[in-house]
């Protein structure tokens, strides 16, 4: 089975979400770890801040790339990236828990396809082939 892309990148926003978790940046942690994990990602290393007076940008990187979070609570607003490598790793869990936790109630997504194959080959500038790399890894 050939792979079409090395990656999922899903683009998140998320409305009317609860002030208080919004600001709460060991909350806002604890969440998108846990966003990770049901994605069924390995994580690597967290790192989250909380602005003052309001705000947290946070980072979870995982072995299959990267979940990141800025929220704005004076509005119930949140950014969120969850992109993800791999065909073991489910993006859509990890947004499935974020929208129940922050408790949006309106959210808007754009799935965005990262290192189509296709064009990797046909752009690189070297014999390559996704396929051969793929079959070496795993």
């Amino acid at each position: 089975m050939k792979i079409e892309q090395l990656g999922r990148h899903i683009l998140v926003e998320f409305y009317n979400c609860d002030n208080d978790i919004l600001n709460n940046h060991e909350l806002i942690e604890q969440y998108m770890n846990e966003a990770a994990v049901n994605a069924k990602a390995t994580i690597v290393k967290s790192v989250f801040h909380h602005f003052n007076p309001w705000g947290v940008s946070g980072v979870v990187v995982i072995q299959e790339s990267h979940l990141t979070i800025h929220t704005w609570p004076e509005y119930g607003y949140a950014a969120v990236d969850l992109f993800t490598c791999g065909e073991e790793v489910d993006p859509w869990t990890g947004f499935a828990h974020l929208k129940k936790m922050l408790k949006s109630n309106r959210t808007e997504t754009l799935e965005v396809p990262r290192g189509l194959v296709d064009k990797i080959e046909r752009f690189s500038e070297d014999d390559i082939e996704i396929e051969d790399f793929k079959a070496k890894v795993i």
